[in-house]
């Protein structure tokens, strides 16, 4: 292949010479003072077979050294880093966001082919602006509700370890903790990850990875809007100490007029109130699993209506349904409420509503603060607002009624503060 490229003066001429690599946070480390090594036309690319620039560094303590696997050229033609090949947007397989996106980028494979597309690639890459990914993805919409929910927030600095130490594996190794490889237990043969080719991902075909993460995604759960339409409100959880309200104003205000932002700082939560239903069915369904502000993924749920947080316990249950527990000391049951008869002339003018409610008891005095009442034959006796009757003295109550624990004769001390009395 080398003597191919060596008569070819278009490729030759157009070998790779950069001075920095297209990388993603997670293949170029925490570390941001790291050492580079540049090696001018040090290897071919895998994809497109032309010698390109090689870097090599290692992205921090304990990690493997990691090095440039494909050329600038491939890696703008795909959107991807020149390590892992991951998107540098989404940080997912070529064969995830394509799925995400609905695009099908088919690269020829062929000698020929392959190296017609890289120069037709490569002048397109030189007449854009650098900003926007070339081809079909430029092409592509900006977005999926698919890929935001499977993009990672953080870098995934595990992927950097060192590969497994073969001498412990077969228990030959004597280096011990200054080993610079890993003393585990390897992945199952059997195991689907365990065969990955660099040129599947490159080309979005039977990558085991992109398959685990679609699966994942089919599998995901829906939130369903509740059946009460006077609900409008979202709660969005797992804000931080650094999320504003604002930053919450100035993601959600694009699906529609909001009411109020309710912002929780202590427990780290907050409750959107959107003016119409519409508008917070759209926030709902375009934030579920895919609200990201500050770099971190916030949690979106439906609020609670007002009815029930409101609702109180009725016949005995819990809202739940569970049957509540009778409060020590107090009666099994309430005395029932005054009826219309009780609420009779013979509660205000001294009525025996034990006879007769409709004789009036003559021989005795009306209660202090009420008029005499009028003699017979002057019309209809006249109602002044008053409250219940009081309630009659503790000597006067029927015994065996008891409705608070210190009414209760047989209670410890009862005996002896009545002996005293005597």
């Amino acid at each position: 292949m080398a003597t191919s490229l060596g008569s070819n003066t278009y490729n030759r001429q157009n070998w790779e010479d950069s001075d920095f690599p297209i990388l993603c946070q997670t293949c170029l480390g925490e570390n941001p003072y790291i050492r580079m090594t540049k090696e001018k036309y040090g290897k071919e690319c895998k994809i497109c077979a032309r010698p390109f620039t090689v870097f090599r560094w290692c992205p921090g303590v304990r990690m493997r050294f990691k090095k440039t696997e494909v050329c600038q050229t491939c890696s703008k033609m795909k959107n991807v880093c020149q390590t892992c090949l991951l998107d540098l947007e989404y940080g997912l397989p070529i064969q995830v966001r394509d799925a995400g996106l609905s695009i099908k980028d088919d690269v020829p494979k062929s000698d020929v082919n392959k190296e017609y597309y890289t120069q037709t690639m490569e002048r397109e890459i030189q007449n854009s602006d650098g900003t926007r990914p070339v081809g079909l993805l430029g092409k592509a919409p900006s977005s999926a509700d698919m890929l935001l929910k499977l993009a990672r927030t953080t870098p995934y600095y595990k992927r950097n370890r060192p590969h497994i130490c073969s001498f412990w594996v077969k228990g030959e190794c004597r280096r011990g903790e200054e080993c610079p490889y890993r003393h585990e237990k390897p992945t199952d043969p059997d195991d689907p990850l365990a065969d990955q080719n660099i040129k599947d991902r490159f080309y979005g075909i039977n990558d085991p990875v992109a398959d685990k993460l679609l699966k994942r995604a089919s599998a995901m759960p829906r939130l369903d809007p509740p059946e009460d339409k006077t609900i409008t409100t979202l709660y969005i959880g797992g804000l931080g100490e650094n999320i504003t309200d604002s930053e919450l104003r100035n993601h959600f205000y694009q699906f529609g007029e909001i009411r109020t932002i309710t912002l929780v700082q202590k427990q780290q939560c907050a409750f959107i109130q959107f003016a119409a239903r519409p508008a917070a069915e759209l926030a709902a369904e375009k934030s579920f699993n895919k609200l990201i502000v500050n770099g971190r993924r916030l949690t979106v749920k439906w609020g609670r209506s007002q009815a029930a947080k409101g609702k109180e316990p009725k016949d005995g249950y819990s809202e739940m349904g569970t049957r509540l527990q009778p409060v020590p000391g107090l009666p099994a049951a309430l005395p029932p409420p005054p009826t219309l008869e009780e609420d009779t002339p013979a509660n205000y003018f001294n009525l025996d509503p034990i006879s007769s409610p409709a004789v009036m008891n003559l021989n005795l005095p009306p209660p202090p603060g009420l008029p005499n009442p009028p003699p017979p034959g002057f019309g209809p006796p006249m109602f002044l607002p008053m409250g219940p009757p009081p309630p009659p003295p503790m000597g006067l109550r029927p015994p065996g009624h008891i409705h608070y624990p210190s009414q209760d004769p047989q209670r410890m001390g009862a005996h002896a503060a009545t002996r005293h009395g005597d």
